[in-house]
């Protein structure tokens, strides 16, 4: 059997191998960067997007940070427990619960704002590179998402 590039089963030729390799290195990298914030990686996510937008719906967070609910809702608790968020209704639907920063949850935004370089600077990758990168693995994202969804709706 050949060992060439165009052989699909080798594991060295596998995309999925090498994002979810990626992914795993990424996600301990940030780990020592999220410490002094008593922060997991998927915390941090909907921090990000609290920062970004506050007040929000459940389903808002699942859209943007891309974790479904059930994943997002032990997160949610972990964060209010740590009085960094909090829960209310929505005044103008009750059946809506709201998430929104609390006062700690704010200021941590602070405290927050070197990591991303921090992290940058443990890549070799150029500005260029990573933006393609990112572009790249958003848009297989979104592919495989509407897959996903025409399989399911058919």
């Amino acid at each position: 059997m050949s060992s060439s590039a165009a052989e699909p089963l080798l594991l060295r030729n596998q995309i999925c191998h090498a994002l979810y390799s990626a992914t795993n290195a990424l996600i301990r990298a940030y780990r020592p960067l999220l410490e002094p914030l008593d922060l997991t990686y998927p915390q941090y996510l909907v921090m990000l997007s609290l920062w970004e937008r506050d007040g929000v719906p459940i389903k808002h967070l699942v859209e943007e940070t891309r974790l479904d609910s059930g994943t997002l809702t032990p997160i949610l608790k972990r964060l209010e427990q740590k009085s960094l968020i909090a829960r209310r209704k929505d005044e103008h639907d009750e059946r809506q619960w709201l998430i929104q920063l609390s006062t700690d949850g704010r200021k941590m935004h602070t405290e927050a704002q070197q990591i991303p370089q921090q992290l940058w600077c443990l890549s070799s990758l150029s500005l260029a590179d990573a933006t393609a990168l990112k572009a790249s693995v958003d848009h297989l994202y979104h592919d495989l998402i509407e897959q996903e969804r025409g399989s399911t709706n058919a």
